[in-house]
């Protein structure tokens, strides 16, 4: 993903920059018109979906680690947004399409060739209807995502 103020990003419909840098995705998701395995943006329909995300790094305008948080949650949301605003996530064969990034960039080979989606859920909460409480899970990069960050850019996250 490149910097939130890139020109790549502006006129995207339900896409805006928020102050601090924060991008903004708003949108409606359902299925997709012809693949009922897959979900898709639409405008005036579905569910609506919002998705904030903020670069933390980024990797020569080639990819970047960002951080999303969710105001809905829907089926593959974070996906779905960042694929519509044309930066879907290294490995994701769905949403991602053929998505590589330079050979020039350290760490390309690691990218380019990483088996899975590049997408972790470091904190979950919701308010459990039950307990009448909040609840809140947290867990740490994985060893394979710390990998591929740390061949981008030679720093460990820990």
């Amino acid at each position: 993903m490149p910097n939130v103020g890139d020109a790549r990003l502006r006129g995207i419909r339900g896409v805006n920059v928020e102050a601090g840098g924060v991008i903004r995705i708003a949108t409606g998701i359902d299925r997709h018109r012809t693949d009922r395995q897959r979900q898709a943006v639409v405008f005036g329909a579905g569910r609506q979906a919002v998705t904030r995300a903020r670069v933390v790094r980024a990797f020569a305008d080639q990819a970047a680690l960002i951080d999303c948080w969710l105001e809905t949650g829907r089926t593959h949301q974070i996906r779905v947004h960042l694929a519509h605003g044309g930066h879907g996530l290294l490995g994701d064969p769905v949403y991602g399409g053929r998505r590589k990034v330079k050979a020039t960039l350290p760490g390309a080979e690691a990218a380019n060739g990483f088996p899975r989606q590049a997408l972790h859920a470091g904190v979950l909460g919701f308010h459990h209807p039950v307990l009448d409480r909040p609840m809140r899970f947290e867990a740490e990069m994985p060893e394979d995502l710390n990998g591929l960050v740390e061949s981008l850019c030679g720093n460990s996250l820990e």
